[in-house]
């Protein structure tokens, strides 16, 4: 990571034009952006090519979770936009991610760029009568160690998780492992629909090595001082 700039903005809409303009206008500021389903089902693999710089990070958050071989299919398919960071489910289990690890893996000796893939642990608009309403056992930071773990030993290079396990996953699964933290709001910003959330500073001061901001950036006013200010704030 580049630890001098861990900030990657959160693009998240269907709109090519505006995605576009988005992206040109934090460029100079942050280390990437984060393209999310809500981008890719709109327009898909040619619109990122329109949107993602080369000389950027580019975050392709697609939250993969089928069985193995599909898995991997789309890990091969992924890697023709040379990602940096690719998301899939931590709780698709451990033959899914192996599988994912074996065709990023195949995808680099073909002279691609070996993407990191990400584990995602808990999702951060998800709280502890989330998880019971769908029949995981909580509280939320055991499952987030439980997931990471899997992930770690599934071969994966790091996990999605919320701030407030930031700590915890670095003294467990080592310095090492990526820690990509969404539900970042800097002072003054609302929460929103995330549930567990932490300013910048706090956050990478936990040990996360890269910080995932949407809104607060891209719904503010001027969106590159908007970066601008988070930076400086954690400088």
């Amino acid at each position: 990571m580049n630890r001098l700039n861990p900030i990657l903005c959160a693009i998240d809409t269907p709109d090519l034009a505006r995605a576009k303009a988005l992206a040109a206008a934090v460029g100079g500021v942050v280390a990437g952006i984060k393209l999310g389903l809500e981008f890719f089902g709109a327009n898909g693999p040619a619109g990122v090519r329109e949107v993602a710089d080369p000389a950027a990070a580019l975050f392709l958050d697609l939250k993969l979770h089928d069985i193995p071989n599909t898995v991997a299919g789309a890990v091969r398919a992924a890697a023709v936009l040379e990602p940096l960071l690719l998301t899939l489910h931590a709780a698709g289990g451990p033959a899914m991610m192996e599988a994912a690890v074996r065709a990023a893996d195949a995808a680099a000796h073909e002279g691609k760029r070996r993407m990191k893939l990400l584990g995602v642990t808990v999702l951060t608009s998800l709280d502890e009568g989330d998880l019971a309403a769908v029949g995981q056992r909580g509280p939320v930071g055991e499952q987030v160690q439980r997931l990471a773990l899997l992930a770690r030993d599934g071969g994966l290079d790091g996990v999605v998780c919320s701030p407030q396990e930031v700590a915890a996953l670095r003294d467990l699964c080592g310095p090492q492992f990526l820690l990509v933290v969404p539900g970042i709001r800097p002072v003054g910003a609302a929460s929103g629909d995330q549930k567990r959330v932490m300013g910048p500073r706090a956050a990478v001061q936990a040990g996360a090595d890269y910080l995932v901001v949407g809104r607060p950036i891209t719904e503010a006013p001027h969106p590159a001082a908007a970066a601008q200010a988070i930076l400086n704030e954690l400088r």
